[in-house]
């Protein structure tokens, strides 16, 4: 009897895994890293059902995923790339769902003076001006894009034996920092959910230039007549409910709050 039961309640399971709707959706390292998306996904299997497989890559690589119709939607944070996405037709529209900010991270020491800059150019400006190791995620995401900016923006073209361009995600380059005792440029969510600090410490912080903004973009079914666009609307519009806002605000990492809810609705 004991094993009938067992059984029955095994089928159940299956039964229940197999009425989930399946789709998938290309996100960036940062988001990832953070943790967030482990409090998200089984929210939003529970509220709608849907099952959202997740392509973790930078934001360059999720949009030419979108562009190829290999993902039903995207979540990034490279509002100029996204603009010429959806300016494509690759996409309908963008949402903006939620932001952070983005941080300078370096060795305890600061050698380089940049706990003391006015702005993020001077804190760039002071890492070249002395040379000091660098980190760059050099893999045309989101956070590659915005420090590629930075740099134009501060007037120097980054190259030379201080500057590391890694080619890998958010995690991978922040260890590649910590073993050098290196600057990097971080989003705020994944320097505070990532475990090997070693002597790294958040230096510079604050610049309006420095804000992060995270958009949903569902692919367009009209390029790409095979993907899931029923599903991307309903993700979406769970998205930006009081729900999600709820999740996303409500997310903290020792009492620190890692992004905010700010969707179109």
């Amino acid at each position: 009897m004991t094993r009938l039961i067992t059984a029955l309640i095994a089928a159940m399971a299956v039964g229940t895994a197999a009425l989930a709707e399946e789709m998938k959706m290309a996100v960036t390292t940062s988001f990832h890293n953070s943790g967030l998306a482990e409090v998200l996904l089984p929210e939003i299997r529970k509220d709608t059902g849907i099952e959202v497989h997740l392509l973790v890559v930078g934001t360059g690589q999720a949009l030419r995923l979108g562009e190829a119709g290999d993902v039903d939607a995207i979540l990034v944070h490279a509002k100029a790339a996204e603009e010429k996405f959806v300016a494509a037709g690759n996409a309908p529209h963008r949402t903006e769902i939620m932001y952070n900010d983005f941080v300078v991270i370096g060795p305890s020491a600061d050698a380089a003076g940049v706990g003391g800059a006015a702005d993020a150019t001077d804190a760039l400006q002071r890492i070249a001006g002395t040379g000091a190791a660098f980190v760059s995620r050099g893999d045309d995401s989101g956070t590659h894009k915005k420090e590629l900016s930075l740099w134009t923006a501060a007037g120097i073209a980054p190259e030379g034996e201080w500057y590391n361009a890694v080619g890998a995600g958010m995690g991978a380059a922040l260890n590649t920092a910590s073993g050098m005792g290196a600057y990097i440029l971080s989003d705020r969510a994944s320097w505070l959910n990532f475990g090997n600090k070693g002597d790294l410490a958040l230096l510079f912080s604050g610049d309006p230039v420095l804000f992060n903004q995270y958009a949903y973009l569902p692919v367009n079914p009209e390029k790409h007549p095979h993907v899931k666009s029923g599903l991307a609307d309903q993700l979406e519009a769970w998205l930006v409910s009081d729900r999600a806002q709820e999740l996303i605000d409500g997310y903290r990492l020792n009492g620190e709050q890692l992004f905010t809810f700010n969707a179109d609705r």
